[in-house]
C-alpha cells in the first residue's frame, strides 16, 4: 500500500461518486449508511450532492468495502451507473455543446471538479479521440484499482449517451491486469470496444474513439444554456483555491506534475483567470509563484534524491532542469549543500541502514 502524502491525504474529492455503492450493495443487502457509520462518516453523505471526502476517506472506505462485501467488481459497477449528467454542472455543459469534441474539451478542463485526484488529457485528430486518465495523488494499489475500472466505465457510458447510436468503434485500454470478474463486465456497453487490460507501464484508462469527434454533434446543444453552465464552472473552480487560498491551491497542484513545472500562465489558465490576477492573489497571501515553486521544487527534488532510484542529471531533468550543474547550484543555494549529499545523508538516515 502506497503511503499518502499529507497534501495527497487531504485533498478533497466529491463524496457523489462514492455513495454510487449504496445501490450496489443494497442488493446484496448490505446497509451502506452503516458501512459509513463505522467508518465515522456521516450517512447525510447520501443525500448532500455538494458532500466532500478527504482522499484519505476514500481509501479506507474503499478498503472496508471490499472486505464487508467480499466483492471484487465494485469500481466496475459504479463506474457503469455514472453518466455525464453525474458530473453537475460540467455535465451540464457536455450535453449541450455542438459537438463531441466541444463536450470533451469542456470536460479534460474542468475535470478538476469530477474527480480532483485524477487528470483528464484529451487531443483529437481528423480520425481520432483520445481521453487519457492518470492518477494525481499516491494511493493503494486496491483504491487504484477501483478507481481504473470505475474511470474507464464511466468513460464508455458518457460517450455513449452522448453520441446515443452514432457512437464510433473505441479502443478502451486499461493498465491493471485482466480482472477475475471480466464475465461482469457490461456487453452493451462495450459492444464495438476493443478491449485491453495490462497496457503501459504507469497506471492509466486510456480511451481512444476511432472516428473525428469534431464531426460528431450532439442533439441537444443548447448555447444559452451551456453559458450560464460555464460561469457556474468557473466560479466552482475558482472556490477549489480553499476558500481563496491560492497559494495552497497553486503548492498542490505544482507538486501533481510528475515532469517540469506549469507555469504562472498555465495555472491561471487552469482557474480561467488571467495571469495577473493569480499573481495579485498570491501576492496578497504574502508569496509569489517564484516562491511557491522554488519551495515545491525541492521538495520534490528531496524526494526523488531519497528514493534512490534517479541519478542526480535525472531528477535535473525531470524537474526541468537544462543540466545537472544548474540543478547542483539552484539545490545547493536553498540547502546549503549538494544533491549528492543530501542523498548521502538520507540514506544512513533510513532505519536500519548500515
Amino acid at each position: 500500500m502506497t503511503a499518502l502524502s499529507t497534501a495527497d491525504s487531504d485533498l478533497r474529492v466529491p463524496a457523489r461518486y462514492y455513495t454510487r455503492l449504496a445501490d450496489i450493495l443494497l442488493q446484496q443487502g448490505v446497509d451502506f449508511a452503516a458501512l459509513l457509520q463505522a467508518q465515522k462518516l456521516s450517512p447525510s453523505l447520501l443525500t448532500d450532492p455538494d458532500a466532500t471526502l478527504r482522499f484519505s476517506q476514500v481509501d479506507a472506505l474503499v478498503h472496508y468495502v471490499f472486505a464487508r462485501s467480499g466483492r471484487g467488481d465494485l469500481g466496475m459497477e459504479v463506474g457503469r451507473l455514472l453518466t455525464a449528467s453525474s458530473h453537475s454542472f460540467v455535465g451540464f455543459v457536455m450535453f449541450n455543446s455542438d459537438t463531441l469534441d466541444q463536450a470533451l474539451r469542456f470536460e479534460a478542463q474542468y475535470f478538476r471538479l469530477i474527480m480532483p485526484s485524477f487528470r483528464m488529457r484529451y487531443s483529437a485528430g481528423p480520425d481520432h479521440g483520445d481521453m487519457l486518465f492518470t492518477p494525481r495523488v499516491a494511493m493503494s494499489t486496491l483504491c487504484l484499482h477501483f478507481h481504473l475500472e470505475a474511470i474507464a466505465m464511466a468513460a464508455m457510458r458518457e460517450i455513449t449517451d452522448l453520441t446515443g447510436t452514432h457512437r464510433p468503434p473505441c479502443v478502451l485500454e486499461l493498465s491493471i491486469p485482466e480482472p477475475a470478474h471480466i464475465d461482469r463486465y457490461p456487453r452493451d456497453l462495450l459492444r464495438n470496444v476493443d478491449l485491453r487490460f495490462g497496457v503501459g507501464s504507469t497506471p492509466a484508462v486510456r480511451l481512444r474513439m476511432l472516428d473525428d469527434p469534431r464531426q460528431l454533434r450532439l442533439t441537444m446543444a443548447d448555447p444559452h444554456a451551456r453559458r450560464i453552465a460555464e460561469d457556474r464552472c468557473r466560479a466552482l473552480v475558482q472556490q477549489v483555491a480553499d476558500g481563496g487560498r491560492f497559494g495552497d491551491w497553486v503548492a498542490m497542484t505544482l507538486r501533481e506534475v510528475a515532469e517540469g513545472l506549469p507555469s504562472l500562465a498555465e495555472l491561471a489558465a487552469q482557474l480561467n483567470i488571467s495571469t495577473r490576477t493569480l499573481n495579485r492573489y498570491l501576492q496578497r497571501e504574502g508569496t509569489t509563484y517564484r516562491q511557491l515553486a522554488g519551495r515545491i521544487q525541492h521538495e520534490i527534488a528531496c524526494e526523488r534524491l531519497a528514493a534512490g532510484n534517479m541519478s542526480v542529471t535525472e531528477v535535473a531533468y525531470s524537474l526541468g532542469f537544462s543540466d545537472a550543474a544548474n540543478f547542483t547550484r539552484a539545490f545547493r543555494r536553498r540547502a546549503g549543500y549538494s544533491p549528492g549529499a543530501h542523498r548521502v545523508s538520507t540514506a544512513h538516515a533510513e532505519p536500519g541502514a548500515a
